[in-house]
């Protein structure tokens, strides 16, 4: 439901949009496959492929002392990301509870005392990513109006993240692919811990990704 709603959303920016000369013009946006969208508690980047499953394992573990369940989470106002630049377009997550902001900092302490990697160290800002374009190399920036186009009003929705998955990414000319590798309970069955199941197929809403 909240991919789907997302999708019919971003389709409609981009449909009103004024259309340019050649394919993937610059400004132009393009819209993300409902597969694609999630919400990325930590980029990992470029990782050595022995990596994973000491990830997998980290995520796990910090998921066995987790006790908040799922957190519950609403659509907030639409982004260009970044700021001043944009090359994307995004929508916010609202996280009234600080539910999900506490988990993003147990899973970054768990990979970083894992594996060779350290958190960003701008805040994390949750959103979802809905459509990219392409920069206006002579401008040194994008068409997108550097946040002053008007958007419409994003969907009014709520809605829980059962999961946290680690993703693959898998890069294209006509984008990045994402690869379920892990994907972790936060909504165990009675008497079971979260990330009891590790599950290696693609889950419904990814609304957890670690890329």
């Amino acid at each position: 439901m909240v991919r789907g709603e997302l999708l019919a959303w971003t389709q409609s920016v981009a449909g009103k949009r004024p259309a340019r000369a050649g394919r993937e013009a610059p400004g132009t946006l393009r819209v993300l496959e409902a597969d694609s969208l999630h919400l990325t508690l930590c980029f990992l980047g470029s990782r050595p492929v022995e990596e994973i499953e000491l990830a997998t394992g980290a995520i796990a573990e910090a998921l066995d002392g987790y006790l908040e369940g799922a957190p519950e989470l609403s659509l907030g106002a639409p982004l260009w990301l970044p700021p001043k630049r944009p090359r994307a377009l995004a929508v916010e997550v609202r996280d009234d509870s600080g539910a999900l902001l506490r988990l993003q900092g147990v899973l970054a302490g768990a990979l970083a005392g894992t594996i060779d990697w350290q958190p960003e160290r701008r805040r994390f800002k949750a959103h979802i990513t809905v459509a990219r374009m392409r920069a206006d190399r002579n401008r040194g920036g994008s068409h997108a109006g550097q946040g002053r186009d008007a958007l419409p009003p994003t969907p009014q929705l709520r809605f829980s993240a059962p999961a946290v998955a680690l993703y693959r990414s898998w890069l294209s000319p006509h984008g990045a692919s994402y690869e379920a590798i892990a994907r972790l309970s936060l909504t165990p069955a009675s008497g079971e811990a979260p990330g009891a199941h590790a599950d290696a197929g693609k889950s419904g809403w990814p609304a957890h990704a670690i890329e």
